[in-house]
């Protein structure tokens, strides 16, 4: 008895294997992505914990303590957090108390009297944090009525900005490789898979059809295949996150709904581009071989 014989689907190839390489190398750039989102997340947070202390002249009257506060609530450089700005009153007696916490001595007993005073403390928003801006708020500060004077641990934030300059620039070079890397990767990908339909597409050149109706239906079917691959790469990052989230909760921390958004779009839309950019070079460098060539 004779056994079937599978008949091959002209013009078929490995399509899963495709798939499934273009989306390890898209989950690798999302991981690296995710770095990118964390990294960024944290910058933020330090710089915003960053601190301005305005120290007050004494005896101010609640009334103008209560519209200074109001006047530096609404400076565009108070950070703003759950849609409260970050100006907190330090009463000279707080402070007292907690350089005495701190130092284990009691320095009003040694004085008589508390040389301290009323302070406002500002978190400064990440985007004023820098050594220009920081000197122009301190300057603008001290021309507000009842300002004594303002400081800022200048050292401190310089080495701060530095250092996560520093971080960016690198995770940054990093970031500008493994995407080559990866574009590299999917191109060859689709290269080698379009390899095996070279005849093919030479088959068809020799039946008389034009170059732009052999390209679409492969332009489809990589376009298809990037946003498969695309999509399946999101939600593998979106589930390796959660699971990270759930191993290590302060993670949440630095969460950034809207960028991971992004990323997972730039993801789909990179898997698709480079689909059809990398399927639309290979068919045309097929088209354009001689017989010779192809063999």
């Amino acid at each position: 008895m004779n056994r079937p014989t599978r008949k091959k689907k002209l013009g078929s190839y490995p399509h899963t294997m495709v798939v499934f390489s273009i989306t390890l190398a898209l989950l690798v750039i999302g991981l690296f992505g995710l770095l990118l989102i964390h990294a960024h997340k944290i910058s933020t947070l330090v710089k915003e914990n960053l601190e301005m202390q305005v120290y007050l002249e004494r005896g101010l009257p609640e009334t103008q303590l209560l519209r200074l506060q109001q006047d530096l609530s609404r400076k565009p450089y108070v950070a703003v957090k759950a849609r409260q700005p970050q100006v907190r009153f330090l009463s000279k007696e707080e402070g007292a108390k907690q350089l005495i916490d701190q130092t284990g001595e009691d320095f009003q007993q040694f004085l008589g009297d508390n040389p301290l005073r009323d302070a406002y403390l500002l978190k400064i928003n990440a985007d004023y944090a820098d050594a220009q801006n920081l000197a122009r708020i301190k300057q603008e500060l001290k021309q507000e009525p009842g300002v004594f004077e303002v400081e800022y641990v200048e050292s401190l934030i310089t080495s701060v900005n530095k250092n996560l300059r520093n971080v960016s620039l690198v995770l940054l070079g990093f970031a500008a490789v493994l995407t080559f890397v990866v574009v590299v990767l999917i191109n060859n990908t689709i290269k080698l898979a379009l390899f095996s339909q070279r005849f093919l597409i030479r088959s068809m050149q020799l039946v008389g059809a034009t170059s732009s109706f052999i390209q679409w239906p492969f332009l489809r079917r990589a376009v298809w295949q990037g946003l498969v691959s695309g999509v399946l790469a999101g939600l593998l990052l979106l589930a390796l996150l959660q699971y990270a989230y759930l191993q290590l909760e302060e993670l949440r921390l630095f969460r950034d709904e809207q960028l991971i958004g992004v990323l997972v779009a730039a993801l789909i839309v990179l898997g698709m581009g480079i689909g059809f950019l990398s399927s639309w070079r290979a068919v045309r460098k097929y088209t354009g071989m001689s017989l010779d060539e192809l063999y």
